[in-house]
């Protein structure tokens, strides 16, 4: 009797299991369990292999030989890269000394401006970028919401058989040039990014009714209860001299009954910077078009591009002789990231180097490395590529996709080891690395191109 028992509950087995599968994948199901799966393998992952201690070492080696010579010629005939920086390489020339060429009188000493309609971006993954952008677009009027930011800069998977929000999961991050080009091609209304600003042009931008989104990284607990660290948009719409603070609209804080908490926050003068920091000092500014020569009157010399790349870099370089411990780390990415935006990749790729030998020695008995680093930025992507260091590219994307991140969905980190492997010769894995990346994003310009160069269709 046992033995006929058992035989049922071996043939019950398979089916049971072939019956969860069948009820997972019911829509409705899968929308309300993918999360809790993904975040319970990320879990676990986390605890046998914390991606804070995963260090990428950079060999220095490049691989020009005159086969990868030919190669990266016709590479970069028709590799479309991302236009976060200029995709074709140039002989560096000794850029503008970033000097002020005009003088500003003093910003009032408060202002909080008025007409701001706070968005959080909660009840969806990832949505920090389009809450952002949303609040700066419907300070000008816009009529359009988070998600019709998302439709078009965070689509997610393609996978139909999800509902929109679900799509999205995958996508981890938006890029500011992608906030930018929704902004220029999708509204009636402008936006451009700049790096290297400072507490004194964000005031005068305020002042003159412009609020600013910057990108930062600060540091809170995360899963495990370890004080770890993450990029994050900041849409900042005020200061206050008495207070010391910028006034902004944080659409990530919750208070402890899980309701949006992020309005009209106040951050301190010091910690603001300290986090701004680890991005270069980057901002951006959304505006109407009959408004644009009153900008540019506020941007000063930082209207020109070329201008405020140098002047980030001098910044830089500031910071790599002043500042001590951990953020000596950001100083020295920031001096390989304004090397890339003003096309010195060798140059870029040294500091590089030394940025991340300072993240191996990294103090953690109070802080994790900023493992999410790569998540946000690519700079490096492009600075070892363009020295024909195809192995470190290779080897910096197989850490952050397979080291720091539960499950590898960076389409800019798939993409950039792509690009490498093809250089190498191993076009097949690079084929495979751009489907991934559109699994991810689909229908993303750069992998679409990619694909399209090899004769290919996504």
């Amino acid at each position: 009797m046992f033995k006929k028992y058992k035989r049922y509950i071996l043939l019950g087995i398979p089916l049971l299991l072939l019956l969860a599968i069948g009820v997972y994948n019911i829509p409705a199901v899968n929308s309300r369990l993918a999360w809790r799966i993904d975040d319970a393998r990320a879990r676990v992952k986390y605890y046998f292999n914390p991606p804070a201690e995963a260090v990428f070492q950079p060999s220095g080696a490049t691989n020009l030989t005159i086969e990868t010579a030919i190669l990266t010629a016709r590479a970069e005939i028709f590799l479309t890269l991302t236009p976060q920086f200029t995709a074709i390489p140039e002989t560096p020339t000794p850029g503008p000394t970033a000097t002020p060429t005009a003088t500003f009188p003093p910003a009032p000493p408060a202002v909080n401006l008025p007409g701001v309609t706070y968005v959080d971006q909660h009840s969806r993954w990832n949505y920090c970028g389009p809450a952002n952008l949303t609040m700066a677009l419907n300070f000008w009027g816009w009529k359009g919401d988070r998600d019709t930011v998302a439709k078009v800069i965070k689509p997610g998977s393609g996978d139909m058989r999800k509902n929109f929000i679900d799509r999205g999961l995958p996508d981890k991050n938006v890029m500011p040039y992608e906030l930018v080009d929704f902004v220029n091609d999708e509204t009636e209304y402008r936006a451009l990014m700049r790096y290297g600003g400072d507490e004194n042009l964000l005031k005068r931008l305020i002042a003159a009714g412009f609020p600013v989104i910057v990108e930062k990284g600060y540091y809170e607990h995360d899963t495990t209860g370890k004080i770890t660290w993450m990029g994050h948009y900041l849409f900042t719409t005020g200061y206050d001299d008495t207070k010391g603070s910028f006034i902004a609209q944080d659409s990530y804080l919750k208070d402890k009954y899980g309701n949006p908490a992020g309005k009209n926050i106040l951050s301190n003068y010091k910690t603001y910077q300290e986090g701004w920091r680890a991005f270069n000092y980057i901002f951006m500014v959304v505006y109407p078009a009959d408004r644009e020569s009153e900008l540019y009157d506020v941007l000063g010399p930082w209207l020109d591009a070329e201008w405020a790349n140098q002047h980030a870099l001098e910044m830089a370089n500031k910071e790599t002789t002043t500042i001590t411990g951990d953020d000596l780390f950001f100083a020295w990415f920031n001096k390989g990231t304004s090397h890339v935006a003003l096309k010195q990749y060798v140059d870029a790729a040294n500091a590089y180097d030394q940025a991340f030998s300072l993240y191996a020695k990294w103090d953690t008995k109070e802080k994790d490395r900023p493992y999410r680093m790569m998540w946000y930025q690519t700079g490096p992507y492009f600075a070892y590529y363009y020295s024909a260091r195809y192995a470190d590219v290779i080897s910096l994307a197989n850490t952050t996709l397979n080291d720091t991140i539960s499950t590898p969905t960076l389409e800019e980190s798939l993409l950039w080891r792509g690009r490498a492997f093809y250089m190498a010769g191993k076009t097949q894995l690079a084929v495979d690395d751009y489907r991934a990346a559109l699994a991810i994003h689909t229908n993303w310009t750069p992998a679409v191109q990619a694909l399209q160069d090899l004769g290919l269709q996504p």
